[in-house]
């Protein structure tokens, strides 16, 4: 007969709750005591004694810095405090989630180049780290050097605005990077007087181009701009006359 044996099962973890003690929750038997309205430390104190300042004021004694030695107590409205806290960590998620995309061709005019270089230097002083990806079409596939050059060319001209957090890499017909905006004291716009100015191929014509690519990639519409290609392909490596 067959014995099974069955794996016990795994307990489920639980995450501790960050509480902050407030008046007599507090627990160190020495702390250091800040009024909130002038900022003015009061020194170190006992909790009692906190307490009773803090009541004295119409407020209360809340632990900010557990950690510290000893542990640092503000003398503050504890709900309008909790509440700033709520909305400063809610700003903050929703800013480092926010993350902004430019889309480039092989054959950009210098022109729209331009545009979408004050666009992108825009993104970044907004404090949105940027997505830049480069899309193929057609034979453009078979040249992914000149994607590479033209990824290097942006990387190096929003050195004054930005870091590269991934560098180039290609995924089917796209090369695409990351880069995340320097610190606003560091930050050099150079192509701000482009802004306002309209592009001559817009992003949501790119979207429309990219599927008609998907069905006639290799037609006869697209052979100007294949040797368009192929001739920058040649200068690159040196072969143009």
């Amino acid at each position: 007969m067959e014995v099974v044996i069955s794996k016990p099962k795994k307990k489920p973890r639980f995450t501790r709750r960050e509480v902050t003690r407030i008046n007599e929750r507090i627990r160190a038997p020495q702390i250091r005591v800040i009024d909130s309205t002038n900022e003015a430390q009061l020194g170190v104190m006992t909790v009692v004694e906190g307490v009773r300042l803090a009541r004295a004021k119409g407020l209360d004694l809340v632990e900010v810095a557990p950690s510290a030695n000893p542990p640092v107590c503000k003398i503050i409205d504890h709900g309008k405090w909790k509440y700033e806290q709520s909305k400063q960590k809610k700003g903050q998620k929703t800013k480092a989630s926010k993350v902004k995309e430019i889309k480039f061709r092989i054959n950009i005019e210098t022109h729209d180049y331009e545009i979408k270089l004050s666009r992108a230097e825009e993104f970044l002083d907004q404090g949105s780290k940027l997505r830049v990806q480069l899309m193929f079409k057609g034979r453009q596939q078979a040249h992914p050097e000149l994607g590479f050059l033209l990824m290097k060319r942006v990387e190096d001209d929003l050195k004054t605005m930005g870091n590269v957090d991934l560098p180039p890499r290609r995924a089917g017909k796209n090369i695409s990077m990351m880069i995340s905006p320097l610190p606003p004291n560091q930050r050099v716009m150079k192509f701000h007087h482009h802004k306002g100015k309209e592009l001559l191929e817009e992003d949501e014509e790119e979207h429309e181009e990219e599927a008609h690519d998907d069905d006639h990639g290799h037609g006869d519409d697209h052979h100007e701009e294949d040797h368009a290609t192929e001739a920058a392909a040649q200068h690159s490596r040196g072969d143009g006359k």
